[in-house]
């Protein structure tokens, strides 16, 4: 796939690379989570304006017609580099269960490495769909859960710990599933 500076040079890639930079200022008030009085606030703040960004950068890529192959690539790779900055934080500061880290960390691993492999055999990228944006959707809310220092055994909690794993688990299966459909129709086309 050959990459032109019109791919790179948008408005919607650009809000794209933003979601990444705002790992910076997430990292150090989740470093400072209980020395600063209104960290809690404002990394709820950040997380939110990184979920606009997600939101914001699609509409831009359609409604200004910049919808491109590299953008396809950023948008959720972006995602993926924030979600892992934000567990790992999170993890280094003891304020999710290792558990949780891991299987969100191989879990993004996973759809990135299976990503490339299916981009390698079809020749574009398999856009993310409805369920993979409800598992970021879902992380991020357990992430505001934890941030807001909700307790780990209400029912709240207990409900976006355990949904967004099982969401985790059906976004790489379905994910799989995809890319399997997509090599095996490419496949079959190309006879």
């Amino acid at each position: 796939m050959k990459i032109k500076f019109t791919q790179v040079n948008t408005i919607s890639n650009y809000v794209s690379f933003s979601r990444v930079l705002l790992g910076i200022p997430i990292f150090y008030y989740i470093s400072q989570i209980n020395e600063i009085v209104n960290a809690r606030n404002i990394l709820i703040g950040l997380y939110i304006g990184a979920y606009i960004t997600d939101i914001l950068d699609g509409f831009l890529a359609r409604k200004l017609n910049q919808i491109s192959e590299l953008g396809k690539i950023i948008d959720p790779l972006a995602d993926k580099i924030l979600v892992i900055m934000i567990v790992s934080y999170l993890y280094i500061y003891n304020i999710i269960p290792p558990v949780y880290f891991w299987i969100i960390v191989f879990r993004d691993l996973i759809i990135f490495a299976g990503g490339i492999f299916v981009s390698k055999k079809i020749g574009r990228v398999l856009p993310s769909d409805y369920l993979g944006k409800g598992t970021v959707l879902s992380i991020g809310l357990f992430i505001i859960a934890v941030t807001t220092n909700l307790n780990s055994g209400s029912m709240v909690y207990l409900v976006l710990y355990y949904g967004s794993l099982l969401l985790s688990f059906a976004s790489v299966i379905n994910y799989g599933l995809r890319g399997m459909k997509e090599i095996k129709q490419e496949t079959n086309g190309n006879i």
